[in-house]
C-alpha cells in the first residue's frame, strides 16, 4: 500500500427501499461541497427520469467527494449508492464487490424490514465492514430506540456504535463522515503490480460507444494505455478515462484503489461485459478477478414494436442491455405481433422500468405479453426441456412430468398482520416454514412457487398489511408440479401471445374470468367473434365479442323477407371470409388481462 492509498475509502450505502439512501448521498455531496447550491437538488445520483418519478434507485450510482477529517487529513471518499428494491439485489452485490465496507442504512419509522436483511447478509459473505446508521431520527413517528435494539440483535454490537441521522436536515451527517475513514479500511491494492480492474458497471453511449466502470485492484493506467479485456479477449485504445464528481471528470491516470471509468469506443456488446477483469495489453496480469455471478430472470415476457420501427425497437432492445445487465433478450416471432423479443427480467417492476426506458430514452413504444416464469419438462422419451416461453410447452400427451421454480419467501411485517399474511400465502400455495419475532416485528419464511410471487404477490402483500410488510426473495429449488397450457382461440384463430402456463387446479377458474375480460377488450367487428379457451384439446370456457352490426333479420324491421334473405346472405358470405382475418390485439388486451401497473394475476 502506497501513501496515496491510506486516504482512500470505497463504500455503498445499503438498505431497504425508501429508507433514504439517496437523501443521504445527497446530504454527503452537500456538506463535501462536491456540488454547488444552483447543482443542488433531490437525488442527484438518480439520472433516469424513471427513477425520479417511482423515487427509487434502479442502478447503482458512483461519485467521489473529498472530506477534510479533524485530523488535518484529506480523503478520498469513493461512494456508490445502491438500490433498495427486492427487484434489484443484483445491482447491491456487484457494487459491493468494488468496496471495502459499508454503511447500513436504518429507517427509525420502520426499522429493520425484509432488504434490510438480505442486503445485510450480502456485504457479510463479502467480508465487508459494516457501519449501521439510523435514519430519520428528526421523524415524529421515529422509534430510535427500537431500531437501535434491532440492530444490535442483528449484527451483535454495541449500541455505542450505531450512529443516528437526518438525511433530510443534515443532522448527524458531518459525525458519519468523519466515522467513515476511522471504521471503513483503506484498499489493500498493489500500485507496483500489473493491472487488474474490475468491470463492475457499464453504461452505453451514441458516440463514445461503451463506458466501462471500474475499481482498480492493482497497478495503474493512463490515456495512453493499450488495455485488454480478458473474458473476451477485446483489446482497444481508451478515448478517455476519469472519475465520477459526480458528473464524469477526466483525469490523466488512474491507479490501484480507485474507482473511475474509462470511455472504451467500443460499440458491440460481445466486446464487453460485466464483471470482466481490465488489464494492460502489453503487460497483463497473469490472473483474471473472479467477477460475478451472472443474473437469472424470475420472470419472461415478450416485448414487441407497436408500429412498424422494427430497426429502431431492435436498436433499443439492444442499447438497453448494455446499461442493464441483468436484462436479457433473444429473438422471437409471434404470429399475430410479427417479430419481437423473449426477454428475461428480475421481476415485475424490472420489466414495468425496461418498458418505460424504451418509451423515453429510445422513444419505442412496446406491446408486452403475458409475464411466465421458466419450467422444467421432463418428457416421455427421456429428455429434458428448458421452457420460458409457453408457446414452447409440448403437447399434453408427450411429458411425463414438470417441475417449477420454487422461492424462498421472508416476509416481515407488524405482529397484528401475521394472520392476513397466513391466509394470503395460503391461497397462494405457500408452504409455512418458520416464524420468529425481532420486537414488534414478525419474521415469516415460506416457500412458495415463484409463478405466485412473480407478479403481484408484493402489492397484494402491501394491501394486506396496509403497506408495513416487506419481502425478500431468493431462488430456492425446482419442483414438480400438475401444470397444463391454456391456449386462446379468437375468431377460431390461435392467439400465440397470449397462451399461459397454470396450475390444473386455477384453470377453469382462470378461463371464465379471462374469456369475460376479453369479451369486453378485443376491438369489435361487424360479426361476433368467439373466444374461447383450450386446455388438453377441450374449450373449457368460451364468450363471444359482440359484433358492431345490427342482425338483419331481427323482428321489426320494415323490409320484405326476400330483402332480408338477400342481406343475410351476404353478410353470411362475409362472416365466412372473416374467419381468415386477422385479429388485432392492442396492449389495453394484455393489459386487461395483467395490468403491469396495479399488479396481475386478477382473476
Amino acid at each position: 500500500m502506497n501513501n496515496q492509498q491510506l486516504y482512500i475509502r470505497n463504500f455503498s450505502i445499503i438498505a431497504h427501499i425508501d429508507h433514504g439512501k439517496s437523501t443521504f448521498a445527497d446530504r454527503i455531496m452537500e456538506l463535501t461541497l462536491t456540488v454547488t447550491n444552483r447543482e443542488l437538488r433531490e437525488q442527484i445520483l438518480d439520472y433516469m427520469e424513471v427513477e425520479r418519478e417511482h423515487g427509487i434507485t434502479v442502478k447503482s450510482s458512483t461519485v467521489r467527494v473529498y472530506y477534510e477529517a479533524g485530523n488535518q487529513k484529506e480523503y478520498q471518499y469513493n461512494l456508490i449508492d445502491t438500490p433498495g428494491h427486492v427487484d434489484f439485489t443484483y445491482e447491491v452485490s456487484k457494487a459491493l464487490a468494488a468496496c471495502e465496507g459499508v454503511i447500513l442504512l436504518v429507517d427509525a419509522t420502520q426499522g429493520i424490514q425484509a432488504q434490510t436483511i438480505a442486503n445485510y447478509k450480502i456485504a457479510k459473505s463479502n467480508n465487508l465492514v459494516i457501519m449501521p446508521v439510523i435514519n430519520k431520527i428528526d421523524s415524529e413517528n421515529a422509534n430510535v430506540k427500537e431500531t437501535r435494539h434491532q440492530i444490535q440483535k442483528l449484527m451483535d454490537i454495541r449500541s455505542a456504535d450505531i450512529l443516528c441521522i437526518s438525511a433530510k436536515t443534515g443532522e448527524g451527517v458531518m459525525d458519519v463522515l468523519e466515522h467513515i475513514h476511522a471504521i471503513i479500511p483503506p484498499p489493500l491494492d498493489r500500485i507496483e503490480k500489473p493491472l487488474k480492474a474490475l468491470v463492475f458497471d457499464l453504461q452505453y453511449d451514441p458516440y463514445k460507444g461503451i463506458i466501462a466502470y471500474i475499481r482498480l485492484f492493482e497497478g495503474s493506467l493512463t490515456k495512453e494505455s493499450t488495455l485488454l479485456f480478458m473474458a473476451t479477449n477485446t483489446f482497444f485504445q481508451p478515448l478517455d478515462i476519469g472519475v465520477f464528481s459526480p458528473h464524469m471528470q477526466s483525469t490523466d491516470s488512474l491507479s490501484a484503489g480507485e474507482v473511475g471509468y474509462v470511455i472504451t469506443g467500443l460499440k458491440k456488446i460481445q466486446q464487453v461485459k460485466i464483471g470482466d477483469t481490465l488489464t494492460l495489453f502489453n503487460d497483463p496480469t497473469n490472473e483474471q478477478l473472479v467477477g460475478y455471478e451472472e443474473s437469472k430472470s424470475m420472470v419472461y415476457a415478450g416485448l414487441y414494436p407497436k408500429d412498424d420501427r422494427q430497426t429502431d425497437f431492435e436498436n433499443a432492445i439492444y442499447r438497453l442491455s448494455l446499461n442493464d445487465s441483468s436484462f436479457q433478450y433473444q429473438d422471437e416471432k409471434s404470429e399475430v405481433l410479427g417479430k419481437g423479443f423473449r426477454c428475461g427480467f428480475l421481476g415485475m417492476l424490472h420489466l414495468q422500468i425496461v418498458r418505460e426506458r424504451l418509451e423515453r430514452e429510445f422513444g419505442v413504444y412496446v406491446i408486452t405479453t403475458a409475464p411466465n416464469v421458466p419450467y422444467l419438462v421432463y418428457m416421455k422419451d427421456g429428455t429434458e426441456l428448458w421452457v420460458n416461453n409457453p408457446v414452447y410447452y409440448p403437447a399434453f400427451n408427450q411429458v411425463k412430468f414438470v417441475e417449477e421454480p420454487i422461492s424462498d419467501v421472508t416476509i416481515t411485517s407488524p405482529q397484528e398482520y401475521i394472520g392476513d399474511i397466513m391466509k394470503l400465502t395460503t391461497n397462494r400455495k405457500g408452504i409455512f416454514m418458520d416464524l420468529s419475532y425481532q420486537g414488534e416485528q414478525a419474521i415469516i419464511h415460506y416457500e412458495m412457487p415463484t409463478s405466485e410471487i412473480a407478479y403481484d404477490f408484493f402489492d397484494q402483500l402491501k394491501s394486506f398489511t396496509r403497506g408495513y410488510a416487506t419481502m425478500d426473495v431468493k431462488f430456492k429449488k425446482y419442483e414438480m408440479a400438475n401444470l397444463v397450457k391454456m391456449e386462446i382461440f379468437i375468431n377460431y384463430i390461435k392467439i400465440d401471445a397470449l397462451t399461459f402456463i397454470v396450475h390444473r387446479e386455477d384453470a377453469y377458474r382462470i378461463a371464465s374470468q379471462l374469456v369475460l375480460k376479453l369479451k369486453y377488450t378485443i376491438p369489435r367487428k361487424l360479426y361476433p367473434m368467439p373466444v374461447q379457451v383450450n386446455v388438453e384439446g377441450k374449450v373449457i370456457a368460451r364468450e363471444d365479442v359482440p359484433p358492431l352490426r345490427k342482425n338483419a333479420a331481427v323482428s321489426g324491421e320494415k323490409k320484405s323477407i326476400s330483402k332480408k334473405q338477400a342481406l343475410l346472405r351476404r353478410q353470411n358470405i362475409n362472416k365466412r371470409n372473416s374467419e381468415h382475418s386477422m385479429v388485432e390485439l392492442p396492449q389495453e388486451v394484455f393489459n386487461s388481462i395483467l395490468d403491469i401497473n396495479k399488479g396481475i394475476n386478477q382473476f
